[in-house]
């Protein structure tokens, strides 16, 4: 299997998946290929909601599907937005919106109590209703700053600052992003759970 099909139409997430796939000599086929649109994200967790996207590319293209979920939790927020990071600020909303919510949220939090981590679940599905489907997941942690810095990522890497390197997420090259983040680990630890399994062997 050197082909995976990626259930996300989310254009920076593709481009790092993409990325760490083909360090293992993989190449990623975005959901667009096959005109899928994005799935309803009904679920409460971030498992959920991965195993939703997964379940939907695969039940309409018959292959195997990589899917993500993945967001930001501030801890002086009780963990929002969480599972509601892509749509904190209202379905529909653009990134300004969302980070602006999330400053106006943090207005006058000192710079201690601003902790937050980004996390990822990854899952691969064999087939659409995979009984075994494989699981990882991946946590960055930081903090949130008190306006946008960096010109790359997306999302709301300009304003997390990356725990140790006190520089945010998006003024980080691809590379040095990919080796570090939420995502980059989940995705690793599902290659190695794909490698490992004899019917699939990569």
């Amino acid at each position: 299997m050197k082909k995976v099909l990626i259930a996300s139409n989310n254009s920076g997430k593709l481009r790092e998946i993409e990325a760490i796939l083909s360090v293992y000599g993989i190449s990623a086929i975005p959901q667009s290929a096959y005109e899928i649109g994005d799935a309803d994200e009904t679920g409460l967790t971030f498992i959920e909601n991965a195993l939703i996207k997964a379940r939907h590319a695969a039940t309409q293209t018959g292959l195997p599907a990589i899917a993500d979920d993945s967001g930001l939790s501030v801890d002086a927020l009780d963990g929002a937005p969480g599972v509601f990071s892509a749509r904190y600020a209202g379905v529909g909303a653009g990134t300004a919106a969302h980070n602006k919510k999330l400053l106006s949220a943090l207005e006058g939090v000192p710079r201690a109590q601003r902790t937050a981590h980004f996390r990822c679940v990854m899952v691969f599905l064999r087939q659409p209703f995979d009984p075994n489907p494989l699981i990882a997941e991946g946590r960055w942690p930081g903090r949130i700053l008190e306006e946008a810095s960096g010109e790359g990522g997306f999302g709301y890497d300009p304003l997390f600052e990356v725990d140790g390197l006190l520089v945010s997420a998006a003024s980080l090259s691809p590379r040095v992003k990919n080796q570090q983040s939420h995502r980059g680990q989940a995705l690793r630890q599902l290659v190695d759970l794909i490698r490992a399994d004899p019917f699939l062997g990569l």
